[in-house]
């Protein structure tokens, strides 16, 4: 993988990157500088989503780059509204035109929506799809292990990864641990915990002076040591590819404790809970 960033084998044999790039909320022109500049970076994996409303930006940016099309991994998510099997094909079809891609790399149902129930007709859409080419890969974001056995029991596989919120203020070792029994990769959305005082804390501020380090790279080395793939977003080129620069140092056991113990039982950051949280 460029720039030396290690890699994780999926259960279908794919390989990713261990840090990708979020793209929540770039847009527009911008937003194609910004994921440019991303890519320039050595960024290998662009986490997008049909809700995010930029699937269009990430395409154009990946045309604009020139980098060609198997050098470079695409994710996006099914939402909620779509789970019914026949919509969501569409909805899958209409994300890839939208970002004028033949295929995702890897396509993931965004929230179980539990209260609506119809998440495992949607896996069923997804297994499709890949069964026809559109997707390469599948899996989930925001399912308990609840609906991840559901999910086995009803159509016989796993997901390949899920992605969850996952940051130190909520550190979801009891999720993390059922993955790890299940052979499912965990990623982590807002890893940097965005609209907390996460980066300012100081107990992080010391391990980073420490290492002569960032906070920010503390805690992607963090979520990396604990087996995760984070995908941090930034629109600056510099802080992009100071995000990239975390494989030449290492955390030691205290250190990764003391990150451990910033962990409480509710520290979701919007409390949205997938067991109960429906996202349209």
């Amino acid at each position: 993988m460029h720039n030396n960033i290690p890699t994780k084998k999926l259960h279908d044999g794919t390989i990713l990157p261990a840090v990708g790039f979020g793209t929540y909320s770039l847009k527009g022109s911008q937003g194609v500088q910004a994921i440019r500049s991303a890519i320039d970076a050595g960024y290998r994996l662009l986490d997008t989503a049909y809700n995010y409303e930029n699937e269009a930006t990430v395409g154009q940016a990946i045309k604009q780059h020139g980098i060609s099309r198997e050098e470079i991994l695409v994710t996006s998510k099914l939402p909620g509204r779509y789970h019914q099997h026949d919509n969501a094909i569409t909805t899958i079809q209409e994300s890839l035109y939208r970002a004028g891609l033949d295929y995702y790399d890897l396509y993931l149902i965004h929230w179980p929506n539990p209260k609506q129930d119809h998440f495992v007709e949607a896996w069923q859409a997804l297994l499709d799809a890949r069964k026809w080419g559109l997707i390469r890969s599948i899996g989930v974001c925001n399912f308990l292990p609840e609906h991840l056995e559901r999910l086995k029991a009803e159509t016989g596989e796993m997901p390949v990864i899920n992605q969850i919120e996952l940051h130190p203020f909520f550190n979801q070792k009891k999720q993390r641990q059922y993955h790890e029994e299940n052979g499912i990769v965990t990623e982590s959305w807002s890893p940097l915990g965005r609209k907390t005082n996460l980066l300012e804390h100081p107990l992080l501020a010391e391990i980073a002076e420490n290492h002569g380090r960032t906070v920010s790279q503390i805690v992607l080395r963090w979520h990396y040591q604990l087996e995760s793939i984070a995908i941090p977003k930034s629109a600056t080129p510099k802080r992009q590819v100071e995000n990239l620069a975390i494989f030449d140092f290492e955390l030691n056991h205290a250190d990764m404790e003391k990150i451990n113990s910033l962990t409480i039982s509710d520290g979701r950051i919007a409390d949205q809970d997938p067991a109960v949280y429906e996202e349209f």
